[in-house]
């Protein structure tokens, strides 16, 4: 097991970075880093070869969590100890387990489009859990990884981390700056969930390989541009 320092007072710099990461996109874009916060979401993360630099852990959970937390630590650079009223300062939940650890964001670059998968994406969806629930279905369903544009929700928000439960940290993510403009240019059939009358049902469509399922905005749908270069117009009838 490695060696944990103490940590007691908020004004440590440590402390104001995970409360700084926790609360905002463009502390976290700054500094390159993310938190992971409970059990479940840092062993995830651990067994899917994301370092930690960071393994943050209260003094109750340091008590009754020690064989998990004996493991983990040997995944992070470094290792701290709080005290249970301080822990609660930085945590996201409501009943928070005690264990946290900071990694840095993801490198995608490494990751291409298989022409001959399917894709969801999701041009400017703003609410984390919505984000967070159709990356861990599309994960049940056997997708082959999720397209987001650059206006939406942060995959690394502490929220859609949760409600994806660790989807995506495991699951291909790709970000696009210029959502109208590129997603036409992936090699995949796209096809727009809309409300139109005269798209069509989606109980017509068949998707087959080398597809992509576009779901717009939760208030606005898809933009016109996008539907534009659009594939097919899709909607679900509803009585």
């Amino acid at each position: 097991m490695k060696n944990f320092k103490v940590i007691e007072s908020r004004d440590n710099a440590l402390i104001k970075l995970i409360v700084a990461l926790q609360g905002t996109s463009k502390a976290r874009k700054e500094n390159g880093l993310f938190v992971l916060e409970g059990l479940r979401i840092c062993d995830d993360a651990a067994q899917n070869n994301i370092q930690f630099d960071k393994f943050i852990v209260s003094n109750t959970a340091f008590s009754r969590l020690k064989k998990d937390i004996d493991k983990l630590s040997e995944n992070a650079q470094d290792c701290y100890i709080i005290p249970d009223n301080l822990y609660k300062k930085i945590s996201d939940t409501i009943s928070p387990q005690g264990v946290m650890a900071v990694a840095k964001i993801l490198s995608r670059t490494f990751e291409v489009i298989d022409v001959k998968g399917k894709y969801i994406a999701l041009e400017n969806v703003s609410d984390p859990s919505n984000l967070g629930a159709i990356a861990r279905t599309g994960e049940a369903l056997g997708i082959s990884g999720i397209i987001l544009s650059a206006n939406g929700c942060d995959p690394y928000s502490p929220k859609v981390l949760r409600a994806s439960m660790g989807t995506l940290l495991r699951m291909p993510v790709f970000l696009l700056e210029n959502f109208a403009e590129e997603i036409g240019k992936l090699g995949l059939k796209t096809y727009s969930a809309v409300v139109d009358d005269d798209a069509k049902p989606i109980t017509e469509i068949s998707f087959e390989e080398g597809c992509c399922i576009i779901i717009g905005n939760e208030a606005n749908g898809i933009t016109e541009e996008t539907k534009k270069v659009s594939d097919c117009l899709f909607t679900i009838p509803m009585s």
